[in-house]
């Protein structure tokens, strides 16, 4: 895929520069804004525990490194489950730069707090276990990580498609129908486990709803720069796998090629 990059823009010189007081006078009145979205951010938290569950009651099996699991075994005996949905098919060589960038966040801390609050990490791909195994020792990753191939899962929870899915540009992704370039897709699930060993679907969270896992952009967000991205077309072409950026800004012509060459993916959409 071909992938044209916008010229970066440096930050206007005449930005405004003011005294002290007249800072703190706008940071306060930015700090109202930022207490309006940080309440509304709760209420969405409330309303998203209160929608209804969905009991899931086909038989999926994965592949995991100590064998076959079901998934209500993959909560290793605790009630709630977060599957990060990774961009890596059956026949591809490496994962989606943007998953890897996801999962970058991914920390044996995070997973350790996320175990005190009853709740298991886990990424799942379509991918042979193999396949996942080799890329993960490449990223140097020890986040728990399952093959769904041959099961129904990845289809089920909207995030891998068929050939003719793809063809036609009816693909449905994102609770929506869409085009969409590759035949994996982005995602995040919930999942919740009762005390009999049922197993129920909570939320599931698509295109840009994906960047809750990437804390990354947060800190961006902080700065005078931002994230800084100005292709329209895909935003995160920036993006690599942590073992091939350069040392050094790259030219133009480089980083162009070098977008091309990792098979653009996930995070234009919505």
């Amino acid at each position: 895929m071909s992938i044209a990059i916008a010229p970066k823009e440096p930050i206007s010189a005449d930005h405004p520069v003011v005294p002290q007081d007249r800072w703190l006078a706008a940071r306060k009145s930015l700090l109202a804004h930022e207490k309006e979205m940080t309440r509304l951010r709760d209420q969405i938290a409330r309303e998203r525990r209160a929608l209804p569950w969905v009991h899931i009651k086909k038989h999926y099996v994965f592949d995991a490194p100590e064998g076959k699991r079901t998934l209500a075994e993959l909560f290793d005996g605790r009630h709630q489950l977060l599957v990060q949905h990774f961009m890596l098919g059956p026949d591809w060589e490496q994962g989606c730069p943007s998953c890897s960038f996801m999962s970058d966040h991914l920390s044996s801390g995070m997973q350790l707090h996320l175990a005190h609050r009853d709740t298991t990490l886990l990424v799942v791909s379509r991918a042979p276990l193999e396949q996942i195994e080799r890329f993960r020792r490449r990223m140097g990753w020890d986040f728990r990580w399952v093959s769904s191939h041959g099961s129904d899962f990845n289809q089920d929870f909207g995030v891998s498609f068929s050939p003719e899915q793809i063809a036609s540009g009816e693909v449905p992704y994102n609770y929506g129908v869409q085009a969409f370039p590759s035949e994996e897709a982005p995602g995040v699930s919930v999942f919740f486990k009762d005390d009999v060993g049922s197993v129920y679907h909570t939320y599931s969270t698509y295109g840009r709803g994906v960047e809750v896992m990437m804390g990354t952009y947060d800190l961006l967000d902080l700065t005078p720069k931002g994230r800084d991205e100005r292709n329209p077309n895909w935003t995160m072409d920036w993006i690599r796998h942590h073992d091939r950026y350069e040392t050094a800004p790259a030219s133009r012509p480089a980083v162009a090629a070098a977008v091309a060459a990792s098979g653009g993916c996930c995070h234009a959409q919505e």
